[in-house]
Order: structure tokens, then sequence, then C-alpha cells
């Protein structure tokens, strides 16, 4: 069998956040990282700007430099998208490393993002719950 690559070298991985879902496109590349089509310095709000920014910031640019990530997001409100975007973020990092890097730094990797903020990886199975009849709400009658 042949060596892979760096072009076939991709991982698709996606997460959702309430509403929001943010699909991450991770591949060998420059090292560029836009969101809808924008480079993640523009992200508005500003003030969530860190938020959607901490995964790089805690792993260090240099896992990032050979790697090009597009991230499509839609749905939700502003902070719904920027947490659901870190998230998919950190999850095509781990998947990338598991599959074409090793085992090892993998692990360092989920250790570093587990120790500083568990919800970097693990879902927030939270929901908003629908609205019934006979109510004004989900859960009150009258």
């Amino acid at each position: 069998m042949a060596a892979r690559s760096p072009a076939m070298e991709s991982i698709q991985c996606f997460e959702r956040k309430k509403t929001a879902m943010a699909v991450t496109y991770y591949k060998h590349g420059k090292g560029l990282i836009k969101i809808n089509g924008y480079p993640i310095e523009l992200v508005e709000p500003e003030i969530l700007r860190f938020k959607a920014v901490e995964p790089i910031l805690l792993l260090g640019c240099h896992r990032f430099n050979g790697v090009d990530m597009r991230i499509r997001v839609k749905g939700g409100g502003h902070t719904s998208q920027i947490y659901a975007i870190r998230q998919s973020i950190t999850k095509a990092l781990v998947a990338y490393y598991q599959k074409f890097v090793d085992e090892q730094q993998k692990k360092e990797i989920k250790d570093i993002l587990v120790r500083y903020d568990k919800t970097l990886l693990v879902t927030d199975p939270r929901w908003c719950k629908p609205k019934k009849f006979g109510g004004r709400g989900a859960r009150a009658r009258f």
C-alpha cells in the first residue's frame, strides 16, 4: 500500500450546543483557520472571540501551523455558536492526532484540555424543552 499524501489527511468533525451546529473540516495546509469564510481573528462579538481562540492558546500555535480548518456554523445564538466552534476545533484536533499522528501526543492534548475545561471535549446535553398544550410553557399548567 502506498504512503498517504498530505492532501488525503483530513478529518471532518461536528459539534452541537443547544441549536447551534458547527462542522469543522480539518486538513493539511498552511495554518488557516476560517469560520464561515472569515478568519478567526474577525469573529464577532469581540468579547466571545477569546472563547473561540481558547483551544489554540491552550495547546500552542505549533500544533495548528501545518493544518487548515474550515468551520461552518449555523443556528442558535452568538454564545452557542462560539461554544460549538471551540468544541468542534478541539474534537477535530484530537481525531487528527489519533488517526494520523500518534496515540501518545493525542493523550497529552486530551489531558491538557480536560485539566483546563472538560466542556472542550464533552458535549453539554441540555436543551430547551418544547412547549406543550394546556399551558404557557414546557411545564407550566393553567
